[in-house]
């Protein structure tokens, strides 16, 4: 399995993307359930994405001193332990979707008074989902990792913090930080304080000497130490999907963003957050394990070809189910079948599968919020399936918004880059706010499950 790696360089007038560069690293999966990636491979991947970027913009006749500011943008939860003497990994990255931690969950759940899996303190439930029981297993489980820790050498970090510790110096002075996007999905993090918390870190039994600086996710940590950009400042962090918040302009209480990538990622403005771990990786399901469509981008016509899944239903939930429901034991379904499904079916289901989990977590959303959300802007690789746009405006019965411009994430972070106090060169106040083309997908059916008019007229 490959994962893109992007550089990506924004106009800060106008939000243009002037130029970008991709590169595929591997996942490599060790065992059932292990998912991991090489954390230099990680590294590697950055410095090639920026030196080709600039020099496609030297291609174009754009000058690099023009680039004012580096912003980072990561995979919230993957985890990884190095050694700040040799600049070392003493492990590979362990990715967010990775499951080695269930009996470390379960340990710790056990532990809690009644059993509660919830922490109120970092409005996150004990899942192998997040960083904390990924750094608790590394330590209890890698000789490198548990000895490095006992003779003051380790440093923790999610991908934010190894990326910008390294490119601000490494063993030579690297800054080793985080932001609170990042720290708040650990399970380290006291989301009234914003800090870690040292209670919770006594619980997993973290030592705090590892930990990175919390720092907020507009501000210069440090500046480029080598490359074609050396001497930058890198001045934004944020992770994933807080970053296609605000790259999708949600500023607003109450505005809310999709992105379909890997996983379904539901965020919210007004502090509550939902994932759905499986949504794009069901197509590659289909496509890898099953054989059913040869290219990712097959499913929307032969999901078309049918437009229904005839009463077959489709459950992904190949490594548990996430939020509403958090339950890490539950396994994939496929029920309904009859002697007339067909793979095109199938591809239909797994299509509704992705906008059902949706609805689920934006109605567990509306519920805390007490207002319903009127429209959901959308991004993602899986945002250019318009079969599956469509569905999911009417699985919700709201509009569907699309950006033209499809770089949200890697737009946020540039944007919280720009805006940095001594850098200034981005405005986040909504009057002076950059408006990107849209897409929009008007529900086709009503709340009761009837087509609509406009629908019918076609």
């Amino acid at each position: 399995s490959v994962i893109n790696r992007f550089t990506s360089v924004f106009d800060s007038k106008t939000a243009e993307l002037l130029s970008h560069h991709q590169v595929g690293i591997k996942q490599s999966f060790p065992k059932e359930g292990w998912v991991e990636e090489d954390p230099k491979e990680i590294l590697q991947s950055v410095y090639e994405c920026m030196e080709r970027t600039c020099e496609k913009l030297g291609q174009l006749n754009i000058d690099i001193s023009n680039i004012k500011a580096v912003g980072v943008t990561n995979q919230r939860e993957t985890t990884l332990v190095w050694d700040k003497e040799t600049g070392e990994p003493l492990y590979n990255a362990i990715v967010w979707l990775d499951l080695r931690t269930q009996s470390t969950v379960e340990r710790l759940i056990n532990s809690t008074p009644g059993k509660n899996k919830n922490q109120l303190k970092t409005g996150l439930p004990i899942s192998t989902y997040f960083s904390a029981v990924k750094l608790r297993w590394l330590m209890d489980n890698v000789e490198e990792v548990a000895e490095a820790v006992l003779t003051h050498r380790a440093m923790f970090g999610t991908v934010d913090s190894w990326l910008i510790w390294c490119l601000t110096g490494g063993k030579s002075g690297g800054v080793h930080v985080t932001d609170v996007t990042n720290a708040s999905r650990t399970m380290l993090f006291n989301i009234h304080t914003l800090d870690w918390d040292p209670e919770l870190c006594k619980y997993f039994d973290v030592p705090m000497e590892i930990l990175p600086q919390v720092k907020s996710s507009s501000e210069i940590y440090g500046s480029m130490n080598s490359g074609s950009l050396a001497g930058v400042p890198i001045s934004g962090c944020l992770g994933d999907q807080s970053a296609a918040l605000v790259g999708q302009m949600c500023f607003q209480d109450g505005q809310a963003k999709n992105t379909y990538g890997t996983g379904c990622f539901l965020l919210r403005n007004t502090g509550i957050k939902g994932s759905v771990a499986i949504a794009g990786a069901v197509v590659r399901w289909l496509k890898d394990n099953l054989g059913i469509i040869q290219s990712s981008a097959e499913i929307e016509k032969l999901a078309g070809d049918v437009g229904s899944s005839y009463g077959c239903y489709f459950v992904p939930a190949f490594s548990g189910l996430y939020a509403p429901y958090w339950e890490p034991s539950a396994r994939g379904i496929i029920c309904g079948l009859t002697q007339f499904t067909n793979r095109s079916h199938l591809a239909f289901a797994a299509l509704e599968a992705v906008c059902f989990q949706t609805r689920e977590i934006l109605e567990a959303m509306n519920q805390d919020y007490g207002v319903p959300l009127t429209q959901l802007q959308v991004d993602g690789g899986m945002t250019s399936n318009r079969l599956l746009m469509q569905l999911q405006a009417d699985v919700l019965c709201i509009p569907v918004v699309k950006p033209s411009m499809s770089e949200t994430t890697a737009l946020g972070a540039a944007m919280a880059a720009g805006a940095a106090e001594g850098v200034g060169v981005w405005s986040l106040t909504p009057g002076n706010l950059t408006t990107i083309p849209t897409d929009k997908y008007q529900p086709l059916i009503n709340p009761e499950g009837e087509r609509t008019a406009s629908d019918l007229d076609q």
